[in-house]
């Protein structure tokens, strides 16, 4: 379990040490990124929801620390499935530090351990206090209407 926390540590780490570049791919997804984790995850302090209006659907994660079981298990669901979230245009905000009192923290007011949904149109579609499956999450994020428009354009171009 420990080996597992301090790789899922390691990649919120990493995302955050990379800064900028996870940044700038969220609003420009063209832009080349070496781990796809990185691409993913990001840390909250270094986030404005409003960059992922009508491109990204950001799944926040708040905790109270990085040891909170909720967290580790909820980061361990998600970093399995990565793939079924980034079709999803899904990009993970983690918050465990309730002292920064960021941007994200300070808009959605969690108290503990806390899964939040927001759609592509910036509003909040879903609010947990548990740890969420991705095939929970993605039930809920392929019922969203712009996700079926997205499916519907998918399947008409033949993708």
């Amino acid at each position: 379990m420990f080996d597992d926390m301090n790789k899922i540590l390691s990649a919120c780490v990493a995302a955050t040490a990379l800064g900028f570049a996870t940044a700038a791919f969220a609003t420009d997804p063209s832009l080349p990124v070496e781990n796809p984790e990185d691409e993913i995850i990001l840390e909250a302090a270094d986030v404005n929801l409003d960059d992922f209006r009508w491109l990204k659907r950001p799944v926040l994660v708040f905790a109270e620390s990085p040891a909170d079981p909720s967290f580790v298990q909820q980061m361990q669901y998600l970093t399995r499935e990565l793939d079924e979230l980034v079709e999803r245009d899904v990009v993970i905000i983690v918050d465990t530090d309730p002292a920064a009192q960021s941007d994200v923290r300070t808009k959605l007011r969690p108290r503990g351990f806390m899964l939040a949904l927001i759609g592509k149109d910036g509003q909040v579609k879903l609010r947990k206090p548990l740890p969420w499956s991705v095939r929970e999450l993605t039930r809920s994020i392929d019922k969203m209407p712009i996700r079926q428009q997205e499916i519907r354009d998918r399947r008409a171009s033949g993708l």
